[in-house]
């Protein structure tokens, strides 16, 4: 592993605000987790995601942050990097929405701090994998810079797209 800086953990945006997760996050969590349509989620099992995200950013040095919008104080989701189906060094950029935030450009302004967050820590290359069917991700993506590098076919997630971006 290259030797990084931490991440900030505080980003601002016009409309956003990405901040550290607290235990309390576990109430909007839950809510967000069932959205994907993977089962029924327990705040305790939000909770316990929580908890293990945090233990990961203290060992990667970055996160995956809570976005707030700034006017109307709510939390519609997440954004940062994770080390996912890549690594420490070259890592993966993630987003997920609540649905009623979706198609108003908050994933993009959002990755888009993060984007700058990565390169400030020294990182030169960073990756995102999105499953083929996920036209809105893809279009996030895209209008980042990022390119298509391969496919994938994985069980139970079907064909992923792997994109990749250099950082300046």
């Amino acid at each position: 592993m290259g030797s990084y800086e931490t991440m900030a953990f505080h980003l601002e945006t016009e409309r956003l605000v990405l901040r550290p997760w607290v235990e309390s996050d576990a109430d909007w969590f839950r809510p967000l987790l069932d959205e994907r349509d993977r089962g029924t989620f327990t705040v305790e099992r939000a909770r316990a995601g929580i908890v293990k995200l945090l233990a990961e950013t203290e060992t990667t040095g970055f996160a995956l942050l809570p976005i707030r919008r700034r006017e109307e104080g709510d939390v519609i989701g997440y954004c940062g990097l994770i080390v996912g189906r890549t690594s420490v060094d070259e890592p993966e950029i993630a987003y997920e929405l609540f649905r009623h935030a979706h198609g108003r450009g908050y994933a993009t302004e959002a990755a888009r701090a993060v984007l700058d967050a990565a390169a400030a820590t020294g990182r030169k290359r960073l990756w995102s994998t999105v499953g083929s069917w996920n036209g809105p991700s893809l279009r996030v993506l895209e209008k980042l810079g990022f390119e298509r590098d391969h496919v994938s076919r994985e069980e139970g997630a079907g064909e992923v797209v792997w994109l990749t971006r250099s950082l300046p």
